[in-house]
């Protein structure tokens, strides 16, 4: 039990360490001022969403590892941290760099580890799995909304 916690802990806070470049870089007048189409979800959605999804993934990251060693489990590992990393550099490319062709790049990139991740995990935890599904349904949104940014955008 006392395992479980400390290792849900640290998931936490390495989900916390993803979650600081989205507090770092955050939309301003540039994002703002950008055409965005009538389905954009309102500002305070995203915060919100991504408390309950970092959560999510949280425990999901837990369950693998506290799962029987095996290549399935150390796989899921070494993609879900990975996909922890290209998470981390959406808001950087989009926000602080401005970079809205560099970030839709990004976040295709990203929803395609998050399929894998699943597809990963349900080898290992079928719950694991299943926590990782709103995050994959909220990332195709993302991306669905960077892509229309870019093309409301175009210059």
């Amino acid at each position: 039990m006392l395992e479980s916690l400390i290792v849900l802990l640290i998931s936490i806070a390495l989900v916390g360490l993803t979650a600081s470049t989205g507090a770092r870089f955050r939309p301003d007048s540039w994002y703002r001022e950008l055409n965005k189409p009538s389905w954009t979800p309102p500002d305070i959605a995203f915060p919100i969403a991504w408390g309950i999804l970092y959560i999510l993934m949280a425990i999901a990251a837990g369950r693998l590892y506290m799962a029987d060693d095996s290549s399935w489990r150390t796989a899921g590992l070494v993609v879900y941290a990975l996909q922890l990393l290209v998470n981390a550099a959406w808001s950087w490319l989009f926000f602080g760099r401005k970079q809205i062709v560099a970030a839709l790049a990004d976040i295709v990139g990203l929803l395609s580890l998050i399929t894998v991740a699943i597809a990963v995990f349900s080898q290992v935890s079928t719950l694991a799995a299943w926590l990782m599904v709103p995050y994959w349904l909220w990332v195709a949104l993302a991306l669905a909304l960077n892509a229309s940014i870019w093309r409301l955008n175009r210059r």
